[in-house]
């Protein structure tokens, strides 16, 4: 790699010459300026990113702290996924860089690596944060340290820490106002774990909404779930051992619901005949499925996109506000949602 020693002695100028050129001093003459940037270019020269932060105090670079719990598939997750492409879109439209922290704990002189102490050593100009728990202790130092924060999905607030998620809320009432309005009374909802911001909002909303329609909800009509299909596919055949099993059910996200209908045909019930079933997501395997799947959409590309925006806006401000800010939901008509039969119509 080209030094700037190097740079200066094809160019036939001092280091200092050098620098002020490729720092934008005006005091330059014009053909020296042309001279050192060709020759800059036919060196594929690139200027040290640690020198340049020693002057300018900022690395760009961000770091990701991304965490599903043990056994769940993070980046793999198609939801996170989207989300990432929504913050690398962000970021590089604005000269930053990502680095991505392993959330397990690599060996080295500190048995117990902590998040802001790899943060620190990294010099990371703002942290994004998914899929972590906000009361472990190690967010929480990481949010108290004054380093820009923006958390996704997460309800996080600190003197520099902000958040950006979807209206959960208002998608639960979306999903329940819909399948009321294809005549289904008894409806039924596979709620996320209830320790998370989208798993309470998600299940606030359809509990608002069947108290604003009138609708009963029967014990054991609230299924409890983890945002994986596993945990779908179980609630919907507790749903269907129920006396008088609902008609239709509002998964919270597409994941389970994905496990939900593949119980119901496994028991010989044809979705949406049988049952209706409505997601929450719209991740790309949605329109795949069979039936494809109708769903609450989430911008999952817009929350990366808003977090990278909000998150620069701190490191750029210093005293500009933490976000708070939620995305608009919409509804998704596919094939798994239709209107109430006769109850043994979807059977065979």
């Amino acid at each position: 790699m080209a030094t700037i020693k190097e740079l200066a002695k094809q160019s036939g100028v001092s280091v200092a010459t050098v620098s002020r050129v490729l720092n934008g001093y005006p005091d330059v003459r014009e053909t020296t300026r042309k001279r050192v940037l060709a020759v800059a270019r036919e060196l594929d020269y690139a200027p040290s990113a640690a020198a340049q932060s020693m002057v300018t105090k900022r690395t760009q670079v961000i770091g990701v702290l991304l965490d599903t719990g043990a056994g769940h598939p993070d980046i793999h997750h198609p939801f996170f996924q989207e989300v990432l492409v929504g913050l690398k879109h962000g970021v590089g439209e604005r000269g930053f860089d990502l680095l991505l922290f392993a959330t397990d704990h690599p060996g080295n002189a500190f048995d117990s690596p902590s998040v802001l102490r790899r943060a620190k050593h990294h010099r990371v100009d703002g942290v994004v944060l998914m899929g972590v728990d906000p009361a472990d202790g190690e967010v929480q130092r990481l949010v108290r340290s004054g380093i820009p924060c923006v958390a996704v999905d997460l309800d996080l607030v600190g003197p520099r820490t902000g958040w950006v998620m979807s209206d959960n809320v208002e998608g639960g009432r979306l999903a329940v106002r819909y399948l009321h309005g294809l005549g289904h009374r008894r409806i039924a909802t596979i709620h996320g774990p209830v320790a998370t911001r989208p798993g309470v909002d998600r299940l606030v909303g359809y509990r608002l909404e069947t108290q604003d329609l009138g609708l009963a909800t029967p014990e054991g009509f609230e299924q409890a779930g983890d945002f994986y299909p596993e945990t779908g596919y179980a609630a919907m055949n507790a749903l269907l051992e129920l006396e008088e099993p609902p008609t239709a059910v509002f998964a919270a996200s597409d994941l389970m619901a994905i496990g939900a209908i593949r119980a119901a045909q496994e028991r010989g019930l044809r979705v949406p005949d049988a049952i209706s079933l409505v997601g929450f997501d719209d991740i790309q395997l949605a329109p795949l499925m069979h039936p494809s799947l109708t769903t609450v959409r989430q911008d999952k590309s817009g929350l990366g996109f808003a977090a990278a925006d909000a998150l620069i806006r701190m490191v750029d401000h210093p005293g500009a506000s933490a976000p708070a800010h939620a995305l608009p939901v919409s509804l998704v008509e596919r094939e798994s949602a239709a209107p109430r039969l006769d109850p043994d119509a979807g059977r065979g």
